[in-house]
């Protein structure tokens, strides 16, 4: 009601996701994907013309033969289960995993896991005492030469088309035939044949990924003391993991510098002498629903092209290292990293939407000096700029 309230003056501006040039200039997606991997920004880029056409795609394509994915939150009129039906009806195999416990959507799920059996297509209700949040897509699709290439989608947001207009998320497209590979066992992993416990590429909880981040902010702790860079920035939506927390005040007490970008909760405390002075925590508040997570760890480089970069489904809480199946996915390509890079520049030049937590608790909301930077209206403009496109080719 108060949104519908005419009162022009007190709304933002519109926006509408922009389908990336590349995307729109390309007939086949599984050749796309094939030749690199691509990375997705909502609601700055299409969510429908993207993560969208992939599985509709993947549903009319008479070469692909298999489709799997896991199914958190959809709306109610979710293009992904009708797809899904489309697909089963066609012949091909279809797994969907469907969450049963997700938090206010327990009802809607046992209707659409329904449906979706009624349909033919194989349920999954994941393992016994672990909720299944990672957000993951998986497509095999025999190409003209007879290989059997597997595709894949990884996202840190759910596959629900409302929420993609209304959330900031990153999802990436690949074909990368090693992390494809694991993405296999983790499906085997879900409908319960495969004790697979040795990945190298992706970092899945609870199996190997808050061993993996420990090692890694270890790893920043040995660099720094060897002089060489010690950087950990990590965006997330809230923190409140112990462990992860006392690993982080180490690292901060031997010099690297930690920076944080927690949109919610963190029970972590910056800022306190001998123990967190190279901790900073912001938040950003705007428009848009920071719901991204983003992990770099420099790795002693200078250049942080050079050192790692991942995202994926889970924070740095109890229940998503522990409690949860998640997955995070490394970022290879540089030009990929050069788009996480800039807008992890772009959050911390931010002085209008940002807003920092002090040792005690409470947060101080930066004000602009001169020129507003909000987070939210720069990704906007650098959409734009990078796509170098017209109006009529919004979504």
């Amino acid at each position: 009601p108060l949104v519908d309230l005419d009162l022009p003056h007190l709304k933002y501006k519109s926006w509408q996701p922009i389908i990336p040039k590349i995307f729109r200039e390309s007939q086949n997606i599984f050749s796309l994907i094939k030749n690199r991997d691509l990375l997705v920004h909502h609601p700055y880029e299409s969510f429908s013309g993207t993560v969208e056409r992939f599985i509709s795609s993947a549903a009319e394509d008479p070469r692909v033969l298999t489709i799997k994915m896991t199914l958190y939150r959809t709306d109610d009129n979710s293009p992904f289960i009708r797809n899904l039906i489309a697909a089963a009806e066609r012949g091909k195999q279809v797994v969907c995993l469907v969450e049963l416990k997700a938090r206010f959507d327990e009802y809607r799920n046992i209707l659409w896991a329904q449906k979706l059996e009624d349909a033919g297509v194989h349920v999954v209700y994941g393992i016994l005492g672990l909720k299944t949040h990672t957000k993951t897509a998986l497509v095999l699709r025999q190409e003209s030469n007879g290989e059997i290439v597997s595709y894949a989608h990884i996202g840190t947001g759910n596959y629900h088309s409302q929420t993609s207009k209304l959330y900031t998320d990153l999802g990436i497209l690949t074909s990368h035939k090693k992390i494809c590979r694991e993405i296999i066992e983790v499906f085997n992993y879900l409908t319960g044949s495969s004790l697979k416990k040795d990945y190298h590429e992706i970092l899945i909880a609870p199996i190997n990924m808050k061993k993996k981040f420990l090692e890694k902010i270890n790893r920043e702790m040995a660099h720094k003391k060897a002089g060489k860079k010690g950087l950990i920035i990590a965006k997330m939506n809230s923190m409140e993991d112990e462990e992860m927390s006392e690993a982080l005040y180490s690292a901060s007490q031997v010099g690297v510098e930690v920076i944080l970008f927690v949109r919610g909760f963190c029970c972590l405390k910056p800022g306190v002498k001998g123990l967190s002075e190279n901790i900073k925590v912001i938040s950003i508040i705007g428009r848009f629903l920071e719901h991204s997570r983003i992990f770099y760890f420099s790795d002693g480089h200078d250049d942080p092209l050079q050192g790692e970069f991942y995202i994926g489904s889970a924070d740095w809480m109890h229940r998503n290292l522990h409690n949860r199946v998640e997955l995070i996915t490394p970022i290879y390509q540089n030009d990929l990293k050069k788009e996480l890079w800039d807008f992890i520049k772009i959050m911390l030049d931010d002085n209008r939407q940002s807003w920092i937590l002090q040792s005690d608790g409470s947060y101080i909301q930066n004000f602009p000096q001169g020129k507003e930077k909000g987070t939210h209206n720069k990704m906007m403009e650098l959409t734009l700029k990078r796509q170098k496109i017209c109006l009529e080719w919004r979504d």
